[in-house]
């Protein structure tokens, strides 16, 4: 005999919730309900859930148990990177996050909410000091959606449809970029050199032409490699398109900002800037530019301001080209623009006060310094190979294990196994050029001992 199972913590499992949902839409089955959704794109059995644990405490005991199976970066020594970084977050931006103005407000209407709109215009603010540039949009919710925004931008802008992009983009961003522009945007991939890693620049040349918007590239880019940004703005611009700039907030302490050397829209994320990983979350995008109006008026995100009031000596703090958004046009605004990630904006405003111009500039020297002697180190491990070894990188570089007669997926099960060290991202499936290769991150929280560990480790196991 079947019996219906009824999981407490699941309210749409009762069997009278089911039925009165099903009544309120006029179906007679769940599976009438589902009829307009594809055979293919749904699982053709029932999910393979446990039995219901009906107590609260048995229930949490289960979730714990599952929890303490997990191992996170903070346990062990982790080398990966790849668009989510371990970096260190000051407690100051945990203490401010965590206040109730901020956690709880959503997006700050219909209360008055004058507070948090300074705070992010703060955000804004500095962010434009850092990235040197006028006009700043309140987060998006994460990197990729900015510079998918981004290009779509410089689609409305140029009135063309095509945007280059450069293959050593982050492939998950690729793909979050083609699945949200491709109903108004055809996407170009542009090649990248194999010994350089950086953008080919005749296959840019190449497909430049009257119907392209903008080039999308990141500097530093996938593989941490700092590409010439001015030579590839003047090839971009003599094209009469937009050349559009993904940074790593982190690196503009030591890295001329994408701005002063041509590009039209810069965005990225702004995890780096006092965000912990999170299992997927503690993203937000930015979006910036110069303060063109024509340009200004593609934003479809909010943007604050500052403006005196009635009363002398006071100001407040709004929204600018209100009309632009989907909050005041619905359907008929420049694009939908859902669930922001203001608060991460307001974190990464309080990390960049607290850190300050200088602060950013040694954050990054940091990082440079143990990028150089980590190549330095691992360059001297028999079978190992340093890609792309004449180029400038930050953050991140990409190790060659293609002479070591092991795969990248056998090292990283052996440093987890016997060293507890988690080792790069696998890059053969997504760059099956590069073989046998990964991706090593390091930033200001790794110690000499911690590179000199890896090192040893690497050793060892490529010596065996």
């Amino acid at each position: 005999m079947n019996k219906t199972k009824v999981y407490p913590y699941i309210p749409n499992s009762v069997p009278a919730v089911k039925a009165a949902m099903l009544a309120a839409t006029g179906a007679a089955s769940v599976e009438e309900f589902y009829a307009d959704i594809p055979a293919a794109l749904r699982l053709p059995r029932a999910l393979n859930l446990p039995e219901p644990l009906l107590s609260e405490a048995r229930l949490k005991r289960h979730v714990q148990g599952l929890l303490a199976r997990n191992t996170h970066c903070g346990e062990v020594l982790s080398f990966l990177g790849g668009g989510c970084y371990q970096h260190h977050v000051p407690a100051l931006c945990d203490e401010i996050n965590g206040r109730s103005e901020f956690l709880t407000a959503y997006a700050g209407e219909p209360y008055d909410d004058h507070g948090r709109f300074q705070a992010l215009w703060e955000y804004c603010s500095m962010m434009g000091e850092l990235l040197n540039l006028e006009v700043v949009s309140v987060p998006t919710y994460d990197g990729y959606q900015a510079a998918a925004t981004a290009c779509c931008m410089a689609a409305r802008h140029t009135a063309r449809r095509q945007v280059l992009v450069a293959a050593n983009v982050n492939p998950d961003k690729r793909s979050h970029m083609q699945t949200y522009g491709r109903s108004e945007i055809e996407f170009i991939e542009v090649a990248f050199d194999a010994a350089s890693g950086l953008v080919d620049r005749a296959d840019l040349r190449a497909k430049l032409g009257p119907q392209v918007a903008a080039f999308y590239v990141d500097i530093p880019n996938y593989f941490g490699g700092i590409d010439e940004g001015a030579a590839l703005a003047k090839l971009v611009q003599d094209a009469g398109a937009l050349l559009v700039v993904g940074v790593d907030p982190s690196s503009l302490g030591v890295l001329t900002p994408p701005g002063d050397y041509g590009a039209a829209i810069v965005c990225g994320d702004i995890q780096p800037l006092g965000m912990h990983m999170s299992y997927g979350g503690g993203h937000g995008g930015f979006i910036a530019s110069r303060d063109d109006e024509a340009l200004v008026l593609q934003y479809p995100s909010r943007l604050f301001g500052i403006a005196p009031t009635s009363v002398p000596g006071q100001y407040g703090f709004g929204d600018v080209a209100y009309h632009r958004t989907s909050f005041d046009q619905r359907e008929n605004g420049n694009e939908f623009v859902g669930t922001a990630a203001a608060l991460w904006g307001i974190t990464a405003g309080v990390y960049l006060a607290s850190m300050g111009p200088q602060g950013m500039v040694e954050l990054g020297e940091g990082i440079l310094r143990r990028v150089a002697y980590a190549r330095q180190q691992l360059a001297s491990v028999p079978g190992l190979r340093l890609a792309h070894a004449g180029t400038a990188h930050f953050k991140e570089f990409v190790l060659d294990f293609n002479a070591s007669g092991f795969t990248v997926a056998q090292i990283n099960a052996a440093l987890r196994e016997r060293y507890d060290i988690f080792g790069g991202h696998d890059l053969s499936a997504v760059f099956p050029a590069l073989g046998q290769s990964a991706l090593y991150a390091f930033t200001e929280l790794h110690c000499q001992a911690d590179i000199d560990a890896l090192v040893t480790a690497l050793r060892e196991l490529l010596t065996q």
